[in-house]
């Protein structure tokens, strides 16, 4: 005699979640939507594969030929764009009866203007989307002619099991369009980041001329204008008044001192000679002495990293000390810098008020678009109330001997 056991309460069965592409149903001897979706792609790869073949033959391998004349790499280029057409459509077909989610790849960058058209067409014809998508359609002919005529014959003599014959033929499908026409993920993502990345080195650049023109212009420059013509007007009296010629000559002599500052300054904030003569360790110092707040600098590098990743970090602490000075409130602040394998790490904390963010005006956003440029990272972390901890972290390397102060 069976025990019996309490009953327990009804559980509804989770229902299952829309399978994707990667997790296909096994086929089952009755036709769903799925199996007749399949073998509508499977009939239908004779045609698209025929005019595929027919169009790589006729177009791209007829200019390949032809290249040796005038019109040859045009057609190619030509060619190799109407390709890019014949695979975005496939991936559509697949998309819509294979289920198979494939990215569209980038657009080739051919904006008028931006280049030449040498340029642009040779960008063109080098495009690896387009050759792959050539060679999709010229090896898919034998394979359209075999599953168009396996399908065909089994929906009048093996329909029993077609589903199964269907999936194993559709399966090929799937691995041929994720491997010929599916984008390089870290291809794209890097051209995406370079091409962004470009924008942001032109920009800092044109921003810091601006910033040198500017200050030479108010500063230095006007300065200069003064001295001369105090110096003319001190001429003109040195013989009349003596004595008001030499208080306008010690009035000079002053602008000059002045001029001489402003244009050290104006060095330092370009590149430091400290940085170029001592290294990093000795010109964060530097930074941090002129700063309204105690700083503790702790570099330990092994050496030194190459001239550009010596001055980004130099000017990413120099940024984030005068933050400090300017908006923190705090009572004192460290910098640490070192090595790791091969990454240059640059750590600001400070025991002020916090709150800093990216979107906060303060530069923190120019700074990590400048960091992001060199594939650099930059992270805030600043919960209102404090502390505030900035972590920067630089490529590694290593420096050129012809760098090297002499």
């Amino acid at each position: 005699m069976t025990a019996s056991t309490p009953s327990s309460p009804a559980v509804t069965a989770p229902v299952p979640a829309a399978p994707d592409d990667d997790r296909l149903p096994p086929p089952r001897f009755a036709f769903e939507a799925r199996t007749w979706k399949e073998i509508a792609h499977l009939l239908t790869n004779l045609p698209t594969a025929l005019i595929g073949f027919v169009y790589v033959m006729t177009v791209v391998v007829v200019s390949s030929a032809l290249t040796i004349t005038v019109v040859g790499l045009p057609l190619l280029a030509l060619g190799l764009m109407g390709a890019r057409l014949l695979g975005r459509f496939e991936r559509n077909r697949a998309r819509a009866l294979l289920g198979v989610r494939v990215e569209e790849p980038s657009r080739l960058p051919l904006r008028r203007g931006s280049d030449g058209f040498l340029a642009r067409m040779w960008m063109a014809v080098k495009d690896p989307v387009a050759w792959r998508t050539a060679l999709y359609d010229f090896i898919r002919l034998p394979w359209g002619v075999l599953t168009f005529v396996t399908v065909f014959t089994s929906l009048f003599v093996l329909w029993p099991v077609l589903p199964f014959v269907a999936r194993a033929l559709s399966n090929v499908d799937r691995a041929m369009v994720r491997g010929l026409l599916s984008p390089s993920d870290e291809l794209e993502r890097r051209i995406a980041e370079l091409e962004s990345d470009r924008g942001v080195v032109v920009d800092t650049a044109a921003a810091d001329l601006r910033r040198i023109e500017r200050d030479l212009h108010d500063g230095a420059q006007a300065r200069l204008v003064n001295l001369a013509m105090g110096l003319g007007l001190a001429k003109e009296k040195l013989l009349e008044d003596p004595d008001a010629a030499a208080a306008m000559v010690e009035e000079a002599h002053g602008e000059v001192k002045l001029a001489l500052q402003e244009l050290r300054d104006l060095a330092r904030g370009i590149h430091p000679a400290v940085l170029t003569d001592r290294g990093l360790d000795a010109a964060l110092s530097s930074v941090a002495s002129r700063c309204t707040v105690p700083v503790k600098v702790t570099a330990d590098l092994p050496s030194r990293p190459a001239a550009a990743i010596e001055g980004i970090a130099y000017f990413t602490v120099s940024e984030l000390l005068q933050n400090v000075s300017k908006h923190s409130g705090a009572r004192s602040a460290s910098v640490e810098v070192w090595r790791s394998r091969d990454r240059l790490l640059i750590q600001v904390r400070d025991d002020g008020r916090g709150g800093a963010s990216l979107d906060g005006g303060s530069g923190m956003r120019g700074l990590s678009e400048r960091l992001g440029a060199v594939d650099g990272l930059f992270v805030v972390d600043s919960p209102p109330g404090g502390p505030t901890t900035v972590t920067a972290e630089l490529p590694w390397r290593d420096r050129d001997p012809d760098e090297r102060p002499r």
